[in-house]
């Protein structure tokens, strides 16, 4: 970390690739670790509840664990209507999502917490990205998932790759937060931690 900052070391509470990446981008050292949380969702919680709930959570259980660090804990879920949108998981679950979604509108969820235990620091923050689909045919979504094979992702597409070929368009404040953790968001509570950025 800086050395103006007050915090002992940064640490991304999350095991996913797309947001260790995504992180690299603001040039500041930090590590990884993973949490260990059940994600299930609560009786009667709201999809909003549900992608706060979770953030905080993962950031809870690792400052917990590294009392004087600065964690970052995100989470993401995409919604239909009031239906929370899962990752596929298999190629063909992945095709059915992209038939259900083609002309429509689906909206993630980003939210961000960041924490530090011991100086009482927290961030919160949820950002929304509108993702409209074009009319797709059923040849380009055989193409789309043999090529990127896109079950891991919610919605079953990767925006930051060839999926942006499926879409007419993306509605957000800030750009990064569609691949898992907004760091327009995340810039701002470093800042607010004493980091210098960039």
């Amino acid at each position: 970390m800086p050395a103006q900052s007050q915090f002992e070391q940064l640490i991304l509470a999350s095991g996913s690739p797309y947001r260790q990446l995504l992180l690299q981008r603001l040039n500041v050292p930090f590590e990884v670790y993973s949490p260990d949380i059940d994600e299930s969702p609560l009786e009667n919680e709201r999809p909003l509840e549900l992608v706060s709930r979770l953030a905080d959570q993962k950031s809870a259980t690792v400052a917990g664990r590294f009392p004087a660090a600065l964690v970052i804990g995100s989470d993401q879920i995409a919604v239909s209507g009031e239906r929370i949108v899962g990752k596929p998981g298999s190629a063909a679950r992945a095709r059915e999502q992209l038939r259900d979604f083609s002309g429509q509108s689906i909206v993630f969820h980003t939210a961000v917490t960041v924490r530090c235990q011991v100086n009482d620091f927290l961030f919160e923050r949820t950002v929304d990205t509108e993702v409209r689909f074009r009319e797709l045919g059923e040849a380009e979504i055989e193409r789309y998932v043999e090529q990127e094979n896109p079950i891991d992702c919610a919605g079953s597409f990767k925006s930051e790759a060839a999926g942006i070929c499926l879409l007419r368009g993306l509605v957000s404040d800030d750009p990064t937060a569609i691949i898992g953790l907004p760091l327009i968001a995340v810039s701002e509570a470093l800042r607010l931690a004493g980091c210098r950025l960039p």
